[in-house]
């Protein structure tokens, strides 16, 4: 079996992290670069970095911040909000990001999953879809309906038909946020999750609802998920990455054993 990976997400808002339920509410916490790089020594697998004001305000993402995070992180690292073209992606790999992460950008202008697959390499494309749980219909056969804009627009779009869609257009790894479960710390919502991951051949990582190591055990063992995301259980010290990950480790194989001797 594969190892399971823990990601740690950091919803970054004028140089600040900051955390919400819904998306709603948010407060700031703390410098995503010294977050960023106590989550990297704890055990952390992956990072997720979005600049969720930038595309609100219109504005391109803060490569500053990713070249700072490049500098003091020793681990794969995603970057997403205010990509706005292939000039922003590739810039913000330049910036030394593993992957780009793309979401309302790619509901409009769904061909820029290709062209990023074709530019850098489906591993560089990660496909970021926000869904919410709604009455299945005819348009929603699954259940879920893709959302943008910070949960605000509905775009009747089925969440399961365009995660399948992304892949075949070139996305190399789906993050499934449920707006329902995100910063309630009551637990993954495991359907969805489950939907896409039997539905497509890339790494799916469930996002939004994490509280409780047993969430995570339960998303390994109930689906077919390759990562967890958490923000809110890390971030507001309850748990650190290590003991996550060892409390999960007899459920599911994960990294145990790391060290980063030097440079990036």
């Amino acid at each position: 079996m594969l190892t399971k990976r823990l990601v740690v997400c950091l919803d970054v808002r004028d140089g600040k992290v900051t955390k919400g339920i819904k998306f709603q509410g948010n407060v700031d916490i703390g410098d995503p670069v010294e977050m960023g790089a106590r989550y990297s020594a704890e055990g952390c697998d992956e990072l997720v970095f979005y600049d969720i004001a930038a595309s609100a305000r219109g504005r391109a993402i803060d490569i500053g911040m990713v070249r700072r995070i490049a500098k003091n992180v020793f681990i794969p690292f995603a970057v997403g909000g205010g990509i706005r073209n292939l000039d922003d992606m590739r810039e913000v790999l330049l910036a030394g990001a593993e992957k780009v992460s793309v979401n309302s950008l790619a509901v409009r202008n769904p061909e820029i999953i290709r062209d990023g697959a074709r530019a850098f390499g489906n591993q560089c494309v990660v496909l970021g879809m926000d869904a919410l749980r709604v009455e299945r219909s005819a348009a929603i056969p699954s259940g879920y309906e893709v959302v943008t804009k910070g949960g605000r627009q509905r775009e009747g779009i089925d969440a399961l038909e365009w995660a399948k869609r992304a892949v075949d257009l070139g996305a190399g790894e789906i993050v499934v946020n449920s707006i329902d479960a995100d910063g309630t710390r009551d637990g993954y919502e495991l359907a969805i999750t489950d939907m896409v991951a039997k539905a497509v051949e890339v790494p799916v990582v469930a996002s939004g609802g994490a509280g409780r190591p047993e969430h995570i055990r339960d998303l390994f063992a109930k689906t077919g998920a390759s990562a967890a995301l958490v923000a809110s259980m890390v971030h507001y010290g309850d748990y650190t990455c290590e003991s996550i990950k060892r409390a999960c480790a007899d459920a599911a194989p994960m990294r145990l054993d790391w060290s980063f001797g030097g440079a990036r």
